[in-house]
């Protein structure tokens, strides 16, 4: 097989180059280091045992050490304010939770900006929220005594609907 000399030339150069291009992939593996990961609540929390659950299935995989820092106070804006300070490299992470969403509308100058300053990278759990009061207290269903909202989707009235059945034996 005769080899047209142009393409020998791309091949010489490509098998040259090749070394360096894998060299310059191997040096941005993540994470080279440490990852810091702040929880906003105290440990041994719901949130903090979960966070660290994950960490130590991450470590496992990626051969890094994740480091958990838990900086509970002010509904959690302390941890959220030390993730949206530290530096933009990946090697921080912070846990999320439904309260740091609200926290953005319950306090009226934050120092930080919750959707500007801090990217989502993984949803990491999903869980249900119940209303519940001592059986003692004598009062209706919640949705016995009030129409559910229009606005909520279907499928939301009809999961809402059919835990209340379950839980009322009805």
């Amino acid at each position: 097989m005769k080899l047209p000399r142009r393409k020998f030339l791309h091949l010489a150069a490509g098998a040259a180059a090749l070394p360096a291009v894998s060299r310059f992939a191997w040096a941005q593996t993540y994470p080279s280091r440490p990852v810091r990961w702040i929880v906003g609540f105290s440990p041994g929390g719901s949130a903090d045992i979960h966070t660290r659950l994950i960490a130590q299935w991450l470590s496992e995989r990626l051969g890094q050490q994740f480091i958990i820092e838990n900086r509970p106070g002010a509904g959690t804006n302390i941890a959220l304010q030390a993730a949206a300070n530290s530096q933009p490299d990946g090697y921080t992470l912070v846990t999320i939770t439904s309260s740091n969403a609200s926290n953005a509308t319950l306090y009226e100058s934050l120092p930080f900006n919750f959707q500007r300053d801090l990217i989502p990278i993984a949803a990491l759990s999903r869980g249900a929220l119940v209303l519940e009061v001592n059986p003692l207290v004598r009062s209706k269903p919640l949705l016995n005594s009030s129409p559910i909202p229009r606005p909520m989707p279907a499928r939301s009235r009809c999961l809402l609907r059919r835990w209340h059945h379950q839980s009322s034996g009805g």
